[in-house]
């Protein structure tokens, strides 16, 4: 058997172990990578106005809504008004028939008159010494119960005497002349339209910031042209069952009746309260928590900068910014937390 032996000269062996150190070299120190800018939106800090809006909706009502009942029963003799009318203090709107309560009034005049009479006999013989005191005072009992039924009659009488409690205008009437009518029954409704006002139901977190006599502009679905300044006349003094508002009684100027503004009327309050202008903000979404504070991410030279901040109150997707921050200076617009310090970024989106 030929055995063969190969035999390499060193030359080549050396370039082989060369080129196998050079392999390894290059698998073990791969070359960097660049990594590209994180895409990312971007707000530019400015002031916007932060005044907590308040928008409610309201029927128009009298101050004072007076329903006038009858005090006795009878039929209605006359009705001395009609809708609309306005009316003064005492002024008689309407009479019942109280012939019977009548009759009885004069018989108890004729008795207390009589017992009048037997009185100041009583005095007389009292003064000569021939009645005794039993006598005397058994005709001043006699007297007052004579004069109570006289008073008792008189005001029956009176009952169907229907008068005006004070000066208002009638909106509405019950009765016509001919009508029976029973003790309580409703006859007149009487409105003072010259004090119209909105109760406007309104949120814990609105009423807080409304005062009484604050001013408030008011507008009337039906007269859109119409502008009006309605006064807090008062707040009430607890929230309405499960509803939570709170009732707000808003009194409109006394011209608005001769303006056209009639109860039943729909109006309207859009006004801004806890007035805030100017008010220096950043999107809510921005604001990131620390231990102890809060931070936004400031953009400078196309990197994140963590700033700590002082925020006080959010409305909407606005957040007020107390210190920490300048008009003008861009921050990261979105949530910070997937963020980190230092990080490069590429704004691709400005947010207003």
């Amino acid at each position: 058997m030929l055995r063969y032996k190969f035999r390499f000269s060193r030359p080549l062996s050396a370039i082989l172990a060369f080129a196998l150190l050079l392999g390894c070299q290059q698998k073990a120190d791969p070359p960097p990578v660049v990594r590209d800018a994180t895409p990312i939106a971007a707000y530019q800090v400015s002031t916007r106005d932060l005044s907590r809006p308040l928008r409610l909706a309201a029927t128009v009502e009298p101050r004072a809504l007076i329903s006038l009942a009858a005090r006795t029963e009878g039929t209605v003799q006359s009705v001395a008004v009609e809708e609309g009318d306005r009316v003064k203090t005492g002024q008689m709107l309407a009479q019942l028939d109280v012939a019977e309560a009548a009759a009885e009034l004069a018989r108890s005049e004729a008795q207390m008159a009589s017992a009048k009479l037997d009185f100041d006999r009583a005095i007389e013989l009292r003064r000569r010494g021939v009645a005794t005191q039993i006598e005397y005072q058994a005709a001043d009992v006699a007297l007052q119960v004579a004069r109570s039924q006289r008073d008792l009659w008189l005001s029956r009488v009176a009952y169907g005497r229907i008068e005006a409690p004070q000066a208002s205008t009638i909106i509405a009437r019950h009765i016509e002349a001919g009508e029976a009518v029973e003790t309580q029954s409703t006859l007149f409704e009487l409105a003072d339209l010259d004090q119209l006002v909105l109760r406007l139901g309104v949120s814990e977190l609105d009423v807080v910031h409304i005062n009484q006599d604050q001013i408030l502009p008011v507008t009337v679905d039906a007269l859109p042209e119409l502008r009006l300044e309605g006064r807090v006349r008062r707040i009430f003094p607890a929230a309405q069952g499960s509803s939570r508002l709170i009732t707000v009684e808003v009194l409109l100027p006394s011209s608005a009746w001769d303006q056209g503004v009639r109860p039943g009327f729909l109006a309207r309050i859009d006004a801004a309260i806890d007035p805030r202008p100017n008010t220096l903000v950043v999107p809510g979404a921005a604001v990131g928590s620390l231990d102890n504070g809060h931070y936004v991410y400031v953009i400078e030279n196309d990197r994140l900068v963590q700033r700590e901040i002082s925020k006080g109150i959010s409305r909407g997707r606005w957040t007020e910014i107390v210190n920490g921050l300048e008009p003008g200076e861009t921050i990261l617009a979105s949530n910070p937390i997937d963020m980190l310090e230092d990080q490069q970024v590429r704004i691709v989106i400005n947010h207003d």
